[in-house]
């Protein structure tokens, strides 16, 4: 048989006291936040930072050019590889010089790594292709080893 709640018994809301819980667990929180405070630093090292790099590939009849951003890196460190049908962008950037001078709380610009490989549609010739790198944007002109033809643009209505 089911027992009755009288005015004696208490129900369950009132049994327990929200107040004295946040409490209870504010000085929890604050005491280990305290004594964790005490512990030394640790610092891990850095790890490169992989970069996505956008990227924009235009045919134009009878070569490709690809404009591609890589802030942060000198022509010195990128790497360029050309296959039949395919650009492989590589750069990698470290920072030499350590200033003990300074009181870093965080050096997140140490080291910075790009790596792209862009498709092709068509075969280029490698001997052709010429790069240059200004204000952080890479710009690579690719010569087709066949060129074609652009294709026309005709607008469909849409209905």
């Amino acid at each position: 048989m089911a027992k009755k709640l009288t005015k004696k018994s208490a129900s369950f809301p009132q049994m327990l006291n929200f107040s004295e819980l946040d409490r209870v667990f504010d000085n929890f929180r604050r005491d280990m936040e305290e004594s964790f405070l005490t512990f030394p630093r640790i610092d891990f090292p850095s790890f490169p930072k992989f970069q996505e790099t956008s990227c924009d590939i235009v045919d134009e009849g009878k070569q490709f050019r690809v404009k591609m951003n890589i802030p942060g890196v000198t022509k010195k460190e990128i790497s360029l590889n050309v296959t039949d049908n395919a650009l492989e962008v590589h750069a990698e950037h470290k920072e030499k010089s350590e200033e003990k001078k300074k009181n870093y709380l965080r050096k997140e610009r140490s080291q910075l790594y790009y790596d792209r490989t862009v498709p092709l549609s068509a075969k280029i010739n490698p001997r052709k292709v010429k790069s240059k790198l200004i204000d952080g944007v890479l710009e690579i002109t690719l010569p087709k080893s066949k060129p074609t033809h652009i294709q026309k643009k005709r607008t469909i209505k849409v209905q």
